[in-house]
């Protein structure tokens, strides 16, 4: 077989494979449409939590990073404006008080769901390994379709503490997914089309939340009678997946370097490759699995101690850092009243406008991602954002000044997103499946999304004041970020583009030697001076 049929035999795409990979991203899908979901209708649900506990906002201005921004007709029986409901006749009530504590219960509504995914994804690894791949993807389902049960009767119940502990469940159920997922994909993608379908778990999360914006929208879902159709909704996805995942083989890798199943990680290679020879991966796992055999299970806290894995670990830590601590966030809380500002009729539109870009670009990295390789598009994607963040910072400094710079904060808008879609974005979903061999990857992914759900969680919480407290220099907070991680990603994140797991890890083993060479010929020069 020759070069160029060789390299169409390892592309080719099976039926098998595309629903394998289908079902699986479909737990980002879910992701996504969680983080996006709970914007929209935050009004109407914090009237409805008023109305259930007795409290009412007065002339509360809600922030909404989904970019809906509609009014709430009052529907209570003493009347109010729209927007706000007046308080009830009663002089037992302190409404100074009320307005902190709906925000109480709003903000755990809102954080809870990353608290749910850091406590679980520390599980990722045990789990994955002692049910499988797939059975795993599929038990943990249970907690999405509990998740959004709950939140879908919310209205049933007190529909406060429903829906916490629905986000709560669901946010369980996403800090498993995220994890195991990209492992899924990881294992059993070819070579050659493992960057392309890892970056469908952005393409998924961006779907989500561009599909929870639309049906976010006050005549569709958003409002006070469907808003628990709406919470609730993914639950659908979460059985669709539940039964597709029936029909997907179990990973390969874990088959035979797991379990030494070898005759079924053959039947599980034919399925997703069709009629490609399987002896060639076979023989690149049996290689794996004697590494493996030769060093003892890896545990979270060797990952740390271990100089062998240290860089690795290092780096899978900073790509998750890069993508939360980019600003993305920060762009979509402030795209509505900057399209508002620039003379918008209905910004919420324009912010959907961002989001179908931000699914645009998702899908063109797809097929950027092969091509120009995962470290250049990550570098390339980080200085994108630097200096869209700039041109944002300038533009709404001076949009007192001058009317046109609104349309610069605009143009920076969608250049922000555009380049977040292009490396920092997709890139860190999986490229730490790509750094570590079976032995550790289990481990690593489980930190790794730790740290992208702690890190998501510190976003949460913090930004709002930051914001406050910075009015628009806070994208100047963001640009010194996304430099140092510019600079990091330069000189410490490898090109994983084609290579296997091995040749991935001889990497980081030569950047070692190199640095133990250089600092043993700083020290003789050193001692030579002296």
């Amino acid at each position: 077989m020759d070069k160029k049929s060789k390299m169409q035999a390892e592309k080719h795409l099976t039926g098998t494979l595309v629903l394998s990979v289908f079902t699986a991203v479909l737990g980002f899908f879910q992701y996504g449409y969680s983080l996006g979901v709970i914007n929209a209708p935050q009004k109407v649900i914090e009237a409805h939590y008023g109305r259930v506990l007795g409290i009412v906002p007065l002339h509360r201005h809600a922030t909404n990073t989904s970019g809906e921004n509609g009014t709430v007709p009052s529907t209570e029986p003493w009347g109010g404006t729209e927007g706000t409901l007046a308080p009830p006749d009663d002089p037992g009530e302190d409404p100074a008080t009320s307005p902190h504590i709906l925000t109480m219960y709003w903000s755990l509504s809102v954080s809870v769901f990353a608290v749910g995914g850091m406590v679980s994804s520390f599980t990722v690894g045990w789990i994955g390994d002692r049910l499988g791949r797939v059975k795993a993807m599929l038990v943990v389902n249970v907690l999405s379709i509990a998740g959004n049960l709950l939140m879908g009767l919310a209205k049933f119940g007190p529909s406060h503490m429903l829906i916490i502990a629905g986000r709560a469940v669901t946010g369980l159920y996403c800090g498993l997914s995220s994890g195991l997922v990209p492992m899924y994909v990881s294992e059993v993608s070819p070579t050659a089309l493992r960057g392309a379908l890892g970056t469908l778990h952005q393409l998924a999360i961006v779907t989500g939340i561009l599909i929870s914006q639309v049906l976010g929208l006050d005549f569709l879902l958003g409002n006070d009678e469907m808003w628990p159709l709406l919470l609730g909704l993914s639950g659908v996805a979460a059985l669709l997946q539940f039964f597709l995942l029936l029909l997907c083989p179990e990973s390969p890798r874990y088959l035979y370097i797991k379990l030494g199943k070898v005759e079924e990680a053959k039947k599980s290679l034919k399925r997703l490759r069709g009629n490609c020879d399987p002896m060639k991966e076979i023989a690149e796992m049996e290689k794996e699995k004697q590494e493996a055999a030769s060093e003892k299970k890896v545990s979270i806290r060797q990952l740390f101690t271990s100089s062998k894995y240290r860089q690795a670990v290092i780096v899978a830590l900073m790509v998750q850092i890069s993508q939360q601590f980019s600003g993305i966030n920060a762009i979509f809380y402030y795209s509505t009243n900057i399209f508002e500002r620039a003379g918008v009729d209905q910004p919420v539109y324009a912010t959907i406008g961002v989001g179908v870009v931000n699914t645009v670009f998702t899908v063109i990295s797809v097929f950027l991602v092969e091509k120009a390789g995962r470290r250049s598009l990550f570098l390339a994607g980080l200085m994108g954002m630097l200096i869209s963040a700039v041109a944002m910072t300038v533009g709404l400094v001076l949009l007192s000044q001058f009317a046109w710079m609104s349309y610069v904060s605009m143009v920076a808008i969608f250049l922000f997103v555009i380049f977040f879609e292009v490396g920092p974005g997709p890139i860190p979903w999986f490229i730490v499946a790509e750094l570590f061999s079976q032995g550790p990857r289990p481990a690593a992914i489980a930190i790794a999304g730790f740290c992208n759900w702690a890190c998501n969680f510190i976003v949460g919480m913090c930004f709002q004041y930051i914001a406050d407290l910075c009015g628009p220099y806070v994208f100047v907070i963001f640009a010194a970020l996304l430099l140092v991680f510019f600079v990091f990603a330069y000189f410490k994140v490898p090109e994983t583009k084609g290579k296997s797991f091995e040749e991935i890890a001889a990497v980081f083993r030569r950047k070692k030697l190199r640095a133990k060479a250089m600092t043993e010929l700083a020290e003789l020069r050193g001692s030579t001076e002296a």
